[in-house]
């Protein structure tokens, strides 16, 4: 994987079609207006798609998407992991794709692969994926500009490549080829990184709240903060807590206390104790008897 260089081919002028108007969707369709392509047509048909599509893809029509991809140059295909492969073999069953048209996926579990069924028309294929997390407000369109894109495009297609890295860099973020064999590791690490840490954060947080202890956002936001930061710069050395430094009767203690008030957690809480004790040994901060002893006080306590 590496950054594309910043010579890449700037793609005309386009006509996009959205499929559909979700976080996802509404919000590149903007970027893509903002960068000087044209948003045509749009499919949504939920209260939450149409007003999101009203929101940031305004005057453009909501059409069914078999219309939508039939009338556009780019069609930006973000829907679910689940729902992309039939939707895909589904318009192609019914001839929607043509010769020359670029095809988007926003997918970060599917590469180009999963296209197979367009690319039997001589479209174009790609897989961009944004590395960030949408609300499908307009401030995620500002957000971009902050985040990177998983490119993905034929192996052997150095045209495909750089319009796919093109198209990224006019959305105002950062192309990152991610190649079709890594997509679903590159993938498992992200959700592993950003949805896991929303569960450990909100567990911490009713924790917190069940021991009485309010506002919890408010205590533990520079902490959490601080961590994140730290971890980013320093790797393992930003490790501290009872695990890093060997703390047996800490650790009992937490377990006891969790089992009595969380037991919810208690599971989640041993794992990630678990790794972060091999991680504390692996960098050199916790010797390996303490370590040893970390490890029988996990599993011995309740």
């Amino acid at each position: 994987m590496h950054a594309s260089g910043s010579g890449a081919a700037r793609p005309a002028r386009l006509a996009v079609g959205v499929v559909s108007a979700g976080r996802v969707g509404a919000v590149l369709g903007a970027a893509l207006a903002a960068a000087g392509h044209q948003v045509v047509a749009a499919s949504g048909v939920s209260r939450s798609s149409v007003s999101r599509a009203a929101a940031l893809l305004p005057d453009v029509p909501l059409l069914p998407p078999d219309e939508v991809v039939q009338r556009v140059d780019l069609v930006l295909l973000a829907v679910p992991d689940d729902v992309l492969p039939g939707l895909v073999r589904g318009l192609a069953t019914a001839g929607c794709f043509r010769p020359g048209q670029i095809v988007a996926h926003t997918s970060g579990a599917h590469g180009v692969a999963v296209l197979a069924p367009a690319a039997e028309y001589e479209v174009l294929p790609l897989a961009l994926h944004p590395v960030m997390t949408f609300t499908g407000r307009t401030e995620d369109v500002q957000r971009l500009a902050a985040c990177s894109v998983g490119v993905t495009a034929p192996a052997d297609d150095e045209v495909a490549w750089s319009v796919g890295e093109a198209l990224v860099v006019e959305m105002g973020a950062e192309p990152i080829r991610v190649p079709e064999a890594v997509r679903p590791l590159y993938h498992a690490a992200l959700a592993h990184g950003a949805n896991h840490l929303v569960t450990l954060v909100r567990d911490s947080v009713d924790i917190l709240e069940r021991a009485g202890i309010r506002p919890a956002e408010r205590l533990i936001a520079p902490l959490l903060s601080a961590a994140l930061d730290n971890a980013l710069r320093h790797g393992d050395r930003a490790l501290t807590g009872p695990v890093a430094r060997g703390d047996v009767g800490t650790l009992r203690k937490h377990l006891h206390e969790l089992s009595e008030h969380a037991p919810e957690v208690t599971a989640s809480y041993r794992a990630l104790a678990e790794r972060t004790a091999e991680r504390a040994q692996a960098a050199g901060l916790l010797r390996r008897h303490d370590a040893q002893e970390v490890h029988t006080a996990l599993e011995d306590s309740p």
